[in-house]
Parts: structure tokens; C-alpha cells; sequence
């Protein structure tokens, strides 16, 4: 979606803005999951 979108980023850069938000968005809620799993299981930076 965004590699298509690229091409009418000067004309319609929403095209290019929700679905990269959505994507940021998306990683960083994994992110904070994956940090209150290991939280709540108690590993503390295993190799």
C-alpha cells in the first residue's frame, strides 16, 4: 500500500500518512506487549 501510494505523495500525501501511522502504530503496540509478557513472566534480559 505504501509503495504504491509514493507516487501521488505530492498530490494526496494522506495516501502515504494512514497507512504508515497504522504500521508505526501497529509495531509499537507489539512492542509494549511483548515488554508486559516478559514483565509478567519475570525474565529479565535472557540471551
Amino acid at each position: 500500500m505504501l509503495g504504491r501510494s509514493t507516487q501521488y505523495m505530492e498530490r494526496a500525501p494522506f495516501l502515504v500518512i494512514f497507512p504508515g501511522l497504522a504500521i508505526l502504530f501497529t509495531v509499537l503496540a507489539f512492542n509494549v506487549l511483548g515488554d508486559a509478557v516478559n514483565d509478567a513472566l519475570g525474565r529479565q534480559g535472557e540471551p
